[in-house]
């Protein structure tokens, strides 16, 4: 193998910044204080804990004042410049989403964006350079060059973005990096691209919390299910910090003393105040929330110092060094919801208990929302919101379509704030839930000033819990997955919450007995102020390890008689293109093997638009039909099958009769033979 020419390219790159008078930095060489520790605290390019050293590095300012950290990876052979995926993305990860640290040690850009998300992770900079450089020396002596120039930000998840092609450092003199910032900006990803990379984080996150809850269940002895929750929502909040205002909580912080007014839980409890103090909520909302965290983190023995480690420091540090980048890099997802899934699958409630409380897997989470035609104008509500996975996904959906359609920075700086305070309102009778629901709203950047801990049957007038609350909340959009248990299965709920509202749509997932008999008086009751456009027959299986219930989702159009000729859409959406497995160690149980996602688009456009959508769907999971307003348990159709026999049919049973009769007769010649 051909030698390496690293040194070579070492000496004429920093040539090149020491030529621009730059102030640039070496390997051993500190940056500053918290770029330093960030790399150090990250685990290693192979493997181990820290350590992590760029062959350069460098903090840059544009003129807007705001600083990008620069950090530069040298190699020495022909082809080790980049190794991408089959998608084009820097590959650091492996199949099973760990990190890569073949393709991290050999290339120089992988090298690189693996120290940039270092300082994503464990620093307030989101928004970094990563760049490699590799070279050879050719048949005449000479040296070959190859520069990758990586833009690797909250905004591309960490996974990093090609800025373009370089021939030299020149982008970063002075005079022209303001240029080259400009050019960074414009890198933007289309919506199906960020689809793409959070799906790929989601299941990254989805690992890791498997991965923190194993870990804290097998060798964090004395602490409760909702112990584990509150730790995780308590380390993320103290961690997050709110910019200019309160610094986030580092692991140094922690200093395990035994100090009255100094332990470890009363420092995080400081955090947390002063991060809610920053927050425009209710008063008795910041009051519950801090008495909730206070109970688990204040105890004695999660404070108890051995070692010189506190318990809670110990599960506090697991927790940022797993979790910490994807809250860092505002990944919008039920993020309360996954680990709360998570942390039931290893409860052994008994299966009503569970039926219960079953959170919704957010791709269903966001077909609800499409069913129920939220936009960036709706105003959307919940009356079981569980941890607000629905009220999440709703949220998502309009600050995509705010993005999509509102092109002033200001204007749709106001509307995202808008939708998040005014657009949103859930309802949530268990309190530990409720909890939940409030740290997951928090935790997406603050949609929690409307979730109530109310019944909705019995105590919700229909106004807003916080802000406008002499206001009726204007809802136009209703999704719901209820507990099974509540009268009709549930559809106590969606009667009520209906009958609050003046238009719009509704979905909502629930036990199919709901549309079959369980709930007759309440369904003739809803038909008569409003439309059932759509029953969809969902998978058996989806909600897998949970509970094992038939479900449908039904979508009613609101403040519209149902007719009697209404034309009503029966799918049978059970083959959805998912296959789910319930592993407990899996790092994915959920597969696309058949088309899942053009299935979901579909079935989208079937419950709005009618059969001429049909595509990959048949006739026979697609039916239209009308249904008798005063049944009420006549919601759940199927496509007839014709059982009437064919000309075919018929010459078919003819030849099958004449092939037997032939083959009777051969055999009967065998054994004459014989």
């Amino acid at each position: 193998m051909a030698q390496s020419i690293e040194p070579n390219i070492t000496e004429l790159a920093n040539g090149w910044l020491k030529s621009y008078k730059l102030n640039y930095k070496l390997e051993q060489e500190p940056l500053n204080a918290e770029i330093d520790k960030a790399l150090d605290d990250y685990f290693s390019k192979s493997g181990g804990v820290g350590g992590n050293r760029p062959d350069a590095k460098l903090l840059l300012q544009d003129k807007h004042l705001n600083y990008y950290p620069i950090l530069i990876e040298y190699k020495g052979y022909k082809d080790k410049l980049v190794k991408l995926d089959n998608n084009g993305q820097v590959e650091n990860k492996t199949a099973k989403n760990e990190p890569h640290f073949k393709n991290i040690n050999s290339f120089a850009v992988n090298g690189a964006v693996h120290y940039a998300n270092a300082l994503l992770h464990h620093t307030s900079y989101t928004d970094i350079i990563a760049i490699g450089m590799t070279g050879y020396k050719d048949e005449s002596g000479k040296i070959q060059h190859e520069i990758g120039v990586y833009y690797v930000s909250k905004s591309n998840f960490g996974v990093g973005q090609k800025v373009g092609e370089f021939s030299d450092f020149s982008f970063l003199k002075k005079e022209n990096f303001d240029a080259f910032v400009k050019q960074v900006e414009d890198l933007n990803l289309s919506q199906e691209e960020i689809d793409k990379l959070k799906e790929q984080r989601e299941k990254e996150i989805d690992a890791s919390l498997v991965k923190l809850n194993n870990d804290i269940y097998q060798n964090e002895k004395g602490l409760g299910e909702n112990d584990r929750v509150y730790l995780v929502a308590a380390a993320i909040i103290a961690t997050i910090g709110i910019p200019g205002k309160v610094s986030p909580l580092e692991k140094s912080d922690l200093k395990s003393s035994t100090e009255k007014g100094n332990t470890d839980g009363e420092i995080i409890v400081r955090k947390i105040s002063a991060f809610l103090a920053e927050k425009d909520l209710p008063q008795e909302k910041k009051d519950l929330i801090i008495r909730t965290l206070s109970n688990t983190l204040l105890t004695g023995n999660i404070n108890k110092v051995e070692n010189g480690e506190s318990q809670l420091k110990r599960v506090f540090t697991k927790i940022v060094d797993d979790l910490g980048i994807y809250y860092k890099i505002g990944l919008t997802t039920d993020f309360t919801g996954k680990l709360f899934n998570e942390m039931y699958s290893w409860l052994g409630f008994s299966q009503d208990k569970l039926n219960d409380v079953v959170l919704t897997p957010s791709y269903i989470a966001t077909l609800l929302v499409k069913l129920a035609r939220v936009n960036k104008d709706s105003y959307v509500w919940d009356f079981a919101a569980g941890s607000a996975g629905l009220l999440v996904a709703a949220m998502n959906e309009m600050l995509i379509d705010a993005k999509n359609s509102i092109h002033s920075p200001d204007e749709l700086r106001q509307k995202e704030l808008k939708i998040k305070a005014e657009q949103l309102l859930g309802l949530e009778l268990l309190s530990s839930v409720y909890m939940l629901a409030i740290l997951n709203m928090i935790l997406m950047g603050d949609g929690s000033s409307n979730i109530l801990n109310k019944d909705s049957i019995k105590d919700f007038d229909g106004k807003y819990g916080f802000g406008k609350t002499d206001n009726q909340f204007p809802a136009t959009a209703f999704v719901l997955n209820p507990p099974y248990s509540a009268s009709g299965n549930g559809m106590n709920f969606v009667e009520t919450a209906l009958n609050m509202m003046n238009k719009g749509y509704a979905a909502i997932i629930i036990q199919n007995s709901a549309g079959s008999g369980r709930a007759k008086d309440y369904n003739k009751r809803i038909l008569e102020k409003h439309t059932l456009l759509a029953s969809i027959k969902m998978p058996i299986d989806i909600f897998i390890g949970k509970s094992s219930v038939q479900t449908n989702i039904y979508v009613f159009k609101v403040g519209e008689k149902h007719e009697k000729d209404e034309i009503v859409r029966f799918i049978d959406f059970s083959n959805d293109g998912y296959t789910r497995t319930n592993r407990k160690k899996a790092s994915n149980n959920l597969k696309d093997t058949d088309q899942a996602k053009e299935r979901y688009e579909e079935l989208v456009n079937l419950v709005r638009f009618g059969k001429n959508k049909l595509s990959i769907f048949t006739e026979k999971e697609y039916y239209e039909n009308t249904i008798d307003p005063k049944n009420g348990a006549d919601w759940n159709q199927t496509a007839p099958i014709d059982t009437k026999p064919t000309l075919q049919d018929f010459k078919k049973t003819v030849s099958d009769y004449l092939a037997w009769e032939v083959s009777n007769l051969l055999k009967g010649n065998d054994s004459l033979g014989k």
